[in-house]
């Protein structure tokens, strides 16, 4: 299937000059949504993970039906203050500025194994301040999964050593 067709560009957002890839018009396609899924969680079988974590917001919407597809348990990672227990916290650099990340601290034990799933690597920056989170609850990063990746970008660059999963390349 040629996700690629399922996937608008939208240009000058949010910015001008920026080409945005939105992926509203694939999750409306239930063949295309569907296989999606299906890709990914066959690519990443061989990981073997107990968990998979998806970022605030458009993770949680591939990472839970992949960690359902896997027989795993999905973990969400959240700006600060949308979780009610004790928390890990990473801060990272955005372009202009930081932001924030939050993790339960009690969402995984090692040795347990985690998939961080997201819709998009571009600068990697999200994705490499969710590594660090994985790394405070001292479980092993076993690897990444993006539906879309900007490779222009070289987010690749800032993530760990470890397999990383994508589905279509721009």
């Amino acid at each position: 299937m040629d996700l690629k067709s399922l996937i608008r560009d939208i240009p000058d957002f949010p910015q001008p000059g920026i080409l945005f890839r939105d992926i509203t018009t694939l999750l409306r396609d239930p063949e295309g949504l569907r296989y999606t899924i299906d890709s990914m969680a066959e690519r990443c079988t061989d990981l073997s993970v107990d968990y998979i974590i998806g970022m605030e917001s458009r993770g949680f919407i591939f990472g839970a039906p992949l960690a359902y597809k896997l027989d795993a348990g999905f973990i969400p990672v959240r700006k600060p203050g949308k979780l009610p227990a004790p928390v890990h916290s990473v801060e990272y650099e955005l372009e202009y500025g930081t932001d924030k990340l939050e993790i339960h601290r009690d969402a995984a034990e090692p040795p347990a194994r985690i998939l961080i799933v997201d819709d998009v690597i571009a600068t990697g920056g999200t994705a490499a301040a969710t590594a660090k989170l994985v790394e405070q609850t001292g479980c092993e990063l076993a690897g990444f999964g993006f539906i879309i990746e900007l490779t222009g970008l070289e987010g690749r660059k800032k993530l760990p050593d470890v397999p990383v999963v994508t589905l279509v390349e721009y």
